[in-house]
Order: C-alpha cells, then structure tokens, then sequence
C-alpha cells in the first residue's frame, strides 16, 4: 500500500490532467444535450404532425440503440464514409445525442406539467409565444427539469470511462496505467471509486444550488440555503406564486 501512495503521489499530475479531461468531456457534452433536448422537447409539442413525427422517431432511435455502439460507430464507422473527428469530438457528440434525447422527454414532461390555467392566463393577457414561454410557462416548467436533468448529468459523467476505450486518456485510462505500475488492482479502483463520487457529489451540489435558485425567483423555498438537502422530485404546486413569478 506505500508504495501504491508513492507512486500515486508522482502520478498526482497525470490523474489530474485525467480528471481535466473527463470533466471537460462531462461539461461539454452535457452542453450538446440541453441544446438537443429542448429542441427535441419543443418539436415533440408542435402543432405538425411531421415535426412530431420526426421528433418522435429521432428520440426513440438514439434511446433505442447501444451508447456504446454509438460511440464506436462515430470512431470507427465514420472515417470510413470520409468524416474523421478528434477522439474527444466523437465522446461528446455521442453523448450529447444519446443524452439529449434523454433530456427531451424531460422537457416534454415538465411543459406539459404546467397547469393548463397557466397557459390560458397568458394567452388572455394578450402575450406572445415567446412571451408566453419565456416569461410564464418555461420558469415553472425549469424548476421540474433540474431533478432529473442532475440525474442525467451524473449518469453522463458514469459512461465517460468509456473514453478509454477510443484513445482518450481519461481519469480511468490513468488509474488504469497506475493499476498496471503498482500491481495494486483493489487500491487502484478503489482510489478511482473515490474520485467519481467526489466530482458526482459535487455536480449533485451545483445542480441542488441551480434548484435552489430558480425556486426562489418564483417565490418557492429559500434560495441557497438548503443547496445541501437532496433535490426534491418536483414541484408540488406551481400554480399562482409562479404564474405572479413570470408577470401573470
């Protein structure tokens, strides 16, 4: 065990450039999903049937096929059709994908959380679209993605090991290259164990101070001051305290 410590201590700057990379894989690609998944989550509630339709087949593919195989098929498949991307550049739009369409079902279910009052207050005061979702439906429906967008978010950063995998060398490739050095597979894990929850808890605890925040601008909770309670399962009544929250 010391001498796992000692080589542990003389690798402290390749873990931390693994821990660099794994975050920046994990952030980036949690970018590319919010994006997708409100796109996603918008189109699912258009009045089109094609856009619907289309929305609809687009979701079910990416939660219907191997993440694994996703990423794979980007690395490997691709160059053969002539489009080549950076190992990293294939993670994060894998990710992002497969993730994203997790996150639009998310979208989809917290606009139609809304009350419907909601909706017919803002259209009787005469707002627009735009208006309507900026000002009065999206902030209530914000409030009820944050809990299972964070468990998206941590489930994201669980599958970056698979980075490994095409080249990347990511914080499990380095405990891995540790593992190998020092012979010591159980300290070696373990250590690795360790590192995730860390970098988890600390996303939960972002994640819970975001809650806390959009709580509190429609006038729910107390803002950061219970950041550290675990995040609650949705919103209970977001009927008129948040509907005076968005000007209604």
């Amino acid at each position: 065990m010391s001498e796992f410590l000692t080589q542990f201590s003389r690798s402290l700057p390749s873990v931390w450039q693994g821990v660099s990379v794994t975050l920046q894989a994990t952030v980036l690609s949690a970018l590319v999903a919010l994006v997708l998944a409100f796109v996603l989550g918008f189109m699912s509630r258009s009045e089109h049937l094609l856009v619907r339709g289309l929305s609809r087949v687009v979701v079910e593919f990416l939660r219907g096929t191997s993440l694994y195989v996703q990423l794979f098929w980007l690395f490997f498949a691709l160059p053969i059709l002539g489009f080549k991307l950076e190992p990293l550049a294939c993670a994060v739009v894998a990710f992002g994908l497969n993730y994203g369409a997790y996150g639009s079902e998310v979208v989809r279910g917290a606009l139609n959380a809304v009350p419907r009052a909601q909706w017919e207050a803002a259209v009787a005061l005469n707002l627009s679209p735009w208006q309507r979702m900026r000002r009065v439906i999206l902030p209530q429906a914000w409030v009820q993605m944050i809990p299972p967008f964070n468990n998206l978010l941590i489930q994201l950063l669980k599958c970056t090991p698979l980075l490994s995998l095409i080249t990347i060398s990511d914080l499990t490739f380095q405990m891995d290259q540790l593992r190998s050095t020092t012979g010591n597979t159980a300290a070696a894990y373990v250590t690795l164990l360790v590192i995730y929850f860390v970098l988890a808890y600390a996303l939960t605890l972002l994640m819970n101070a975001l809650e806390a925040v959009a709580k509190a601008r429609l006038g729910q909770g107390t803002g950061l001051r219970h950041v550290l309670k675990p995040p609650s399962a949705g919103i209970t009544d977001p009927g008129g305290r948040a509907a005076r929250a968005g000007g209604v």
